[in-house]
């Protein structure tokens, strides 16, 4: 595993995307180049809370949920071979319960 010394800026999460699906549901396996992105990731790190119209907007969830994005959502960065993405508070959709 490698050790990320990131911290988003405000307004900002850190998130590693899942692995895709290489299964369909009825059971067929994809090929590597198959399929979309995954729009579902664990977040890694936080930014601060930004502020918006005189409200402070705190980050939608907390590092280790797992949380579904926007499908264009995010700027990718890879490190190490990995990738990475920055998306924005308002970019996430749902925490996986």
């Amino acid at each position: 595993m490698i050790k990320l010394n990131l911290k988003p800026t405000a307004g900002y999460l850190l998130i590693e995307p899942l692995e895709k699906e290489v299964k369909t549901a009825s059971g067929i396996y994809l090929p590597d180049n198959a399929g979309e992105k995954p729009q579902k990731g664990k977040i890694l790190a936080l930014g601060g809370a930004i502020y918006q119209d005189g409200k402070e907007i705190m980050p939608p969830a907390k590092v280790g949920d797992i949380v579904l994005y926007k499908k264009w959502g995010g700027n990718e960065v890879k490190i190490e071979g990995k990738e990475y993405l920055f998306v924005k508070f308002e970019d996430v959709l749902a925490i996986e319960s």
